[in-house]
C-alpha cells in the first residue's frame, strides 16, 4: 500500500513479498498451499484462487451523488464499490473504496490490469458528469456516451486486424455472427480472437476432425460454460478445429486442467488417434538409456546407412499456461525457467539462448541456414488457429549447444521442444543427450516448485492430443535406393515393425535422392525406451531387407528370394499398447 496511485509500484512490492514467503517455505522444505483447480488456498473458501484484491481509495463527488448508478458503472468492469460502512453503503465525503470484484479464474495481473482499467473509465465519467454540472447538458451528453450501456459487458469484440477463413457460404455467415456476438477474452489480441460459441457449431462435410466427430450437442452443451482456472473454454479448445477444417484432431489444450475438465471429448479423441484408451489404460515413462540394446552388428549397419538420427519431444511446465492459453506472464515466466534449465546444462551441452525478438541479422541466417530457426504460425496452421501465435515473438526464443546437437524451442507448439540429433546413426548417444534435457528441464522446474505436466493414464501433457504418453518421435535419416523403387512396400515393411517413413514432402510422398525419414509410429502405452529400441531393431531390419534387395538386383534369383525370407510376415509384429494409427480421413496434425 501507499499514498498516491502508483498501482505498479504498490502491486511490485505485493509479488515481491509473496515470492520472499514462497522463498522461504521452500528453504524449509514446504511450499505454499495450491490447487490447481483452486489457485492459493485458505480458510474461507471465499478468498481462493489468487485471493488478491486491489483496491484504490478515490472521490467521487459526481457519481457520489448516485451510489446505484456508481455500482451499475463498476459492475460493468467487474469492480466493486465500497462505501464507508462497506457495500451498499454511502461514502463520506464522497470517498469510494473500489476493487477488483473476482478472484478466481483470472491471474493476480489480470485483476489488477482489469482494476487499471475500470478506474480509468470511471474517472473519465466522473469528468464528464463534472462538465455537466458545471456546463449544461451538451457536456453531460459526453458522459452519457462514455457511460457503458446495461447489458454492453462483457463489450463486443474489436476484431482488429482478426480475419476468419472462408469455408462454406452459410457456415461462414454463422461464425461470422458467432465471432462478433462473442466477448471480448482476456487472452485476445489485435491480431487474434477468441470465439465462445453459443451452440454446437453446423459442421460441413469438409470438417474431418476426432473432435467434429466425438462433440454431440449434448455434451456440447454440458460443457460450454466450463472453464480452467486459467480462463481456458470449451470453446477456446474447439477453435482451431472449427476454422480449420482440414484438422484430424481439431482441438487443443490450454493448460493443464484441460485435461480433467474435458476428458469427455479429449479421451475419445485420444482413443481414435493412438488407438489408445485412457479411461482403462495407463501410460508409463522411462528415460534410462542404459536399457537401449543396440548391438555392434546394429551400430555396423546404422553406420554405414544411416545419415542422421534426430530425438524430439515436448515438456511442459505444470503451473503455467499451454502456448494456445498462456498469458504474456505465464510465457515469460516459463521462458525464464528454461533459461536455468540451460545454465545448469553438463558442459557438453552448455550453448546460448537465443530470443526470437532480439536476433541480429547474422544471428538469424545462422539459425536459418542451420533449420533451427521457428516461424510465427500461419493462420492455416493448428498453432495459428489455436492462438499459440499471439504476442509474437515474446517470451519465445531458440537454445542450441556448442556443437549443435541438443536443441531447444521454447513456446512454440508447446512450453519447450527438446530435440537431440548428430550426423550418423548414434542412436544411444543421441537419445542419452534427450534424456539429460529432458531431466534439466524437471530439475529446474522442480527447482521453482513446479513439476512437468503428467498424468497417470496420458503421460507427458501437451498442447495438441496426437502428442501425448511420451510425445517421442525418434527418427533416423537413411538412404534406401531400392526400397525406394517401391514406396508402397516399404510402408508395408514399415507397418510391421510399427515404423512410419517419410518421403521429402512428408508422409505418402517419394524421397528425393532415396533419402527416407523413418521413425516411431506410436507415442502412448509404450515407454521412452521401448519406443527406441523399436526404431533401432526395426530400422536394422529394414536396412537388411535392403541390402538383400540390392543382392538381387545384381545377382538373380536367388538373392531375391533371401530377401522375401527375411521380409516380415504380416502380423509378425503386433502392438502391445498403444498405437499412432490416426483415421484414413483424418490427416496429421
Amino acid at each position: 500500500m501507499e499514498e498516491g496511485g502508483d498501482v505498479k509500484g504498490v502491486f511490485t512490492r505485493f509479488c515481491q513479498l509473496s515470492d520472499a514467503i514462497k522463498t522461504a517455505a521452500e528453504s524449509n522444505g514446504k511450499s505454499l498451499m495450491y490447487k490447481e483447480n483452486l489457485g492459493f488456498l485458505g480458510t474461507c473458501p471465499s478468498n481462493l484462487g489468487t485471493g488478491l484484491r486491489a483496491s484504490v481509495m478515490i472521490t467521487l463527488p459526481e457519481l457520489n451523488k448516485d451510489p446505484h448508478k456508481l455500482e451499475e458503472i463498476c459492475s460493468q468492469y467487474d469492480l466493486q464499490p465500497r462505501g464507508s460502512s462497506g457495500e451498499h453503503t454511502a461514502a463520506i465525503g464522497a470517498k469510494w473504496d473500489i476493487s477488483n470484484k473476482q478472484r478466481i479464474g483470472f491471474s493476480e495481473v489480470e485483476l489488477v490490469q482489469k482494476m487499471i482499467d475500470g478506474v480509468a473509465k470511471i474517472i473519465g465519467i466522473e469528468e464528464e458528469l463534472a462538465k455537466a454540472a458545471a456546463g449544461g447538458d451538451e457536456a453531460a451528453e459526453g458522459a452519457k456516451e462514455e457511460e457503458p450501456a446495461a447489458g454492453d459487458a462483457p463489450a463486443k469484440k474489436d476484431l482488429g486486424s482478426f480475419k476468419l477463413p472462408e469455408i462454406e457460404a452459410e457456415f461462414d455467415k454463422w461464425l461470422t455472427a458467432q465471432l462478433e456476438n462473442s466477448p471480448a477474452d482476456v487472452k485476445d489480441t489485435d491480431d487474434f480472437k477468441y470465439i465462445s460459441f453459443t451452440e454446437l457449431p453446423p459442421f460441413t462435410e469438409k470438417h474431418r476432425s476426432l473432435m467434429r466427430k466425438n462433440m454431440t450437442a449434448e455434451l456440447f452443451a454440458k460443457l460450454k460454460d466450463t472453464k480452467s482456472s486459467k480462463g481456458y473454454s470449451l470453446s477456446n479448445g474447439m477453435q482451431a478445429g472449427v476454422l480449420r477444417p482440414h484438422l484430424g484432431v481439431g482441438f487443443t489444450c490450454g493448460d493443464e486442467e484441460c485435461f480433467d475438465l474435458f476428458k469427455e471429448i479429449i479421451n475419445p479423441i485420444v482413443k481414435g488417434w493412438h488407438n489408445f484408451d485412457p479411461d482403462t489404460q495407463s501410460h508409463k515413462s522411462d528415460l534410462d538409456p542404459s536399457k537401449l540394446a543396440f548391438t555392434e552388428e546394429q551400430q555396423t549397419l546404422f553406420a554405414k546407412y544411416v545419415k542422421s538420427t534426430r530425438v524430439r519431444a515436448a515438456r511442459n511446465i505444470s503451473g503455467f499456461s499451454l502456448p494456445p492459453g498462456s498469458s504474456k506472464e505465464d510465457r515469460l515466466a516459463v521462458e525464464g525457467v528454461l533459461k536455468q534449465a540451460f545454465e545448469a546444462l553438463p558442459d557438453n551441452l552448455k550453448g546460448q539462448y537465443f530470443p526470437l525478438g532480439s536476433l541480429s541479422t547474422e544471428q538469424e541466417e545462422a539459425l536459418q541456414a542451420g533449420g533451427f530457426l521457428f516461424q510465427k504460425p500461419g493462420p492455416m496452421q493448428l498453432l495459428g488457429a489455436a492462438g499459440a501465435g499471439r504476442d509474437w515473438p515474446e517470451g519465445r526464443g531458440i537454445f542450441h549447444n556448442e556443437s549443435k546437437t541438443v536443441l531447444c524451442w521454447c513456446n512454440e507448439e508447446d512450453q519447450c521442444r527438446i530435440i537431440a540429433m548428430e550426423e550418423g546413426g548414434d542412436v544411444k548417444g543421441v537419445f542419452t543427450r534427450f534424456c539429460q534435457l529432458s531431466d534439466a528441464i524437471k530439475t529446474a522446474a522442480e527447482s521453482n516448485g513446479k513439476s512437468l505436466m503428467y498424468k497417470e493414464n496420458l503421460g507427458f501433457l501437451g498442447t495438441c492430443p496426437s502428442n501425448l504418453g511420451t510425445g517421442l518421435r525418434a527418427s533416423v535419416m537413411i538412404t534406401l535406393p531400392e526400397l525406394n523403387k517401391d514406396p508402397h512396400k516399404l510402408e508395408e515393411i514399415c507397418s510391421q515393425y510399427d515404423l512410419q517413413p517419410r518421403g521429402s514432402s512428408g508422409e505418402h510422398t517419394a524421397a528425393i535422392g532415396a533419402k527416407w525419414d523413418i521413425s516411431n509410429k506410436q507415442r502412448i502405452g509404450f515407454s521412452e525406451v521401448e519406443l527406441v529400441q523399436k526404431m533401432i531393431d526395426g530400422v536394422a531390419k529394414i536396412i537388411g531387407i535392403e541390402e538383400e534387395l540390392a543382392k538381387a538386383a545384381a545377382g538373380g534369383d536367388e538373392a531375391a528370394e533371401g530377401a522375401k525370407e527375411e521380409e516380415p510376415a504380416a502380423g509378425d509384429a503386433p502392438a502391445e499398447g498403444g498405437e499412432a494409427n490416426p483415421p484414413a480421413d483424418a490427416p496429421s496434425e
